[in-house]
């Protein structure tokens, strides 16, 4: 894949065009190490013209699954990453026309990595916890608006996610997550 490195950033292009995988150069020494997460000047080098509005921060522990989410009204761009833990991070393509309509990307994220995953306006996100827990943070270019929530199925055999589900760990997700509609009942009720 094409990569652009700007600063202490490189930009690794994903199959899904707009979808960048973001790794950050680190200065150690024996007492840790510094790092910048984000620089607008060397994002919009690697082509993230975004401007973020909001931050949150998430924990969760091990075999939890959040998603798979969108905003229906107000989409939203992200760029995420772990500060604790490790965490499988999947976005799929619903912007109709795209040529990956209903494709999914994928990359783990962790503490150790300090990968960064961008996300543009228009698809449904998630991710799986992988180590006994994690704290998860992201940027967005817009608010959340609670009654604007979207979702998917997380394992909705047409869209193929191929989550990395730990064996002997039981899935935790929220009841919201269990009923989300496939993949075509979403197309369906968009007339697509």
């Amino acid at each position: 894949m094409d990569s652009i490195t700007s600063g202490n950033f490189t930009f690794t292009k994903t199959a899904i065009d707009g979808v960048l995988v973001v790794d950050n150069k680190q200065y150690g020494d024996a007492r840790g190490y510094f790092m910048e997460t984000y620089k607008r000047p060397d994002f919009l080098a690697g082509g993230i013209d975004v401007d973020f509005v909001q931050d949150n921060q998430s924990s969760s522990t091990q075999g939890v699954l959040r998603g798979l989410h969108f905003q229906i009204n107000h989409p939203q761009s992200k760029l995420v990453r772990v500060l604790e833990g490790e965490v499988f991070d999947v976005c799929v393509d619903l912007r109709p026309g795209s040529a990956t309509f209903g494709k999914w990307e994928g990359t783990l994220l962790s503490a150790q990595n300090h990968r960064q995953f961008f996300i543009p306006q228009g698809f449904a996100h998630g991710f799986y916890v992988l180590s006994q827990t994690a704290i998860f943070a992201y940027k967005c270019d817009d608010v959340y608006h609670p009654n604007d929530e979207g979702g998917l199925m997380w394992n909705d055999p047409a869209l193929g996610v191929e989550w990395p589900l730990l064996p002997g760990v039981p899935l935790n997700l929220s009841e919201k997550d269990t009923k989300h509609p496939s993949f075509q009942e979403y197309k369906a009720a968009r007339g697509l």
